[in-house]
């Protein structure tokens, strides 16, 4: 038979098949080919003796969150309480960009913000929109509903910046457990302890453990560069073909960087990102 893991728990995996859930082991097999079950991964199992006999080909993974054959992934972006972070926001539309997943980005916790903060982050909303993210916050839930049907859908982003109360506001039969924000280090403490798909508005959508440690695994600085979306509309006119925005003279993307074109904080994090340490 074939289906979808839709839990991994220890070495169970909760398999979902024409609607009805079987649990299965992982044959020693996938440990020798050095291949590890995702939730998310389509597989052959053996329905009597619940084992899983074949992992069928991705389309796309991620490493961490480990989940597979994902159609977007909902960057949930605190803006307070933790602060908000453009480094990784944009480390994060980078990776997942690169795994040619469509990148949704949800700001949450506006409520928290003074007037002078709230004016600078709608201007920085206004600037992902513009280059072509698509752009939610957590308090346009009807909006937000509309984009599961049909997809796998990752819901990532720093720790404390709300996933869990975000998906029980969208459907509070999910009942996910939720933590305090801790103020001594300013994140949240990891309240999700395994990957699991869960069904939502005729989609799957997947809660994973927060996290704020991420790395480019398997880029190189040519593909940071190019998943760095409006660097694409002035890059021709560069001096340079391979120009890398850095240090070359005549540089078309250095030009654009202002408030409207190229934002100076998506610029500053672009420079980080190819000087970083490998």
């Amino acid at each position: 038979m074939t289906g979808k893991i839709i839990k991994i728990l220890s070495n169970d995996y909760t398999i979902n098949s024409n609607d009805n859930i079987y649990v299965c082991k992982s044959r020693g097999k996938f440990r020798n080919l050095n291949i590890t079950p995702l939730v998310g991964d389509n597989v052959k199992f053996d329905e009597k003796n619940k084992y899983i006999l074949e992992i069928l080909p991705r389309r796309n993974f991620l490493v961490r969150p480990p989940v597979a054959n994902i159609d977007q992934c909902v960057i949930v972006t605190s803006t307070k309480e933790p602060d908000f972070s453009s480094n990784l926001l944009d480390k994060l539309l980078n990776i997942i960009e690169f795994n040619k997943i469509k990148p949704i980005i949800c700001f949450t916790k506006l409520d928290k913000l003074n007037d002078k903060e709230l004016i600078e982050i709608k201007k920085i909303m206004r600037y992902y929109q513009k280059v072509g993210y698509e752009i939610y916050d957590n308090q346009n839930l009807d909006e937000v509903k509309k984009i599961f049907k049909d997809k796998i859908t990752v819901f990532t982003g720093q720790s404390g910046a709300g996933k869990s109360t975000l998906l029980n506001k969208l459907d509070f039969k999910l009942n996910l457990k939720t933590n305090e924000i801790s103020k001594a280090l300013n994140r949240g403490k990891h309240t999700t302890r395994h990957v699991e798909l869960l069904s939502l508005y005729n989609g799957y959508v997947a809660d994973t453990p927060g996290f704020s440690a991420i790395s480019f695994l398997d880029m190189t600085n040519s593909d940071i560069r190019d998943n760095f979306i409006e660097f694409n509309l002035y890059r021709d006119k560069c001096e340079y073909k391979d120009c890398m925005h850095d240090r070359e003279i005549n540089c078309e993307i250095k030009r654009k960087v202002n408030d409207t074109e190229i934002m100076l904080s998506r610029y500053e994090n672009y420079l980080k990102f190819i000087h970083r340490e490998k």
